[in-house]
C-alpha cells in the first residue's frame, strides 16, 4: 500500500459472497487510522473480507496487520 499516512482518505470495506460473484460493502470513507479502528472492531470472520483502497491501492486489511 503505498499511502500510509494516518490521515490519508480510504474507504474500508467488505468483499462478501465471493464465491457468487462478490458484493463489496463500504464500511466507512474516512482517515486511514479511522478505517483501521473499525475494521479492528469488526469480528475475525468480517476481517478476513475487509479491504481497504486508497487513491492509488488496495489492500486486504490483513495483509496491513
Amino acid at each position: 500500500m503505498r499511502t500510509t499516512q494516518q490521515d490519508a482518505n480510504v474507504r474500508l470495506y467488505h468483499l462478501g459472497d465471493a464465491a457468487e460473484g462478490g458484493s463489496a460493502e463500504t464500511l466507512c470513507y474516512g482517515p486511514l487510522s479511522q478505517a483501521l479502528a473499525l475494521a479492528a472492531a469488526q469480528s475475525a470472520e468480517i476481517q478476513e473480507g475487509l479491504f481497504i483502497a486508497t487513491d492509488n491501492d488496495v489492500v486486504a486489511y490483513l495483509d496491513l496487520l
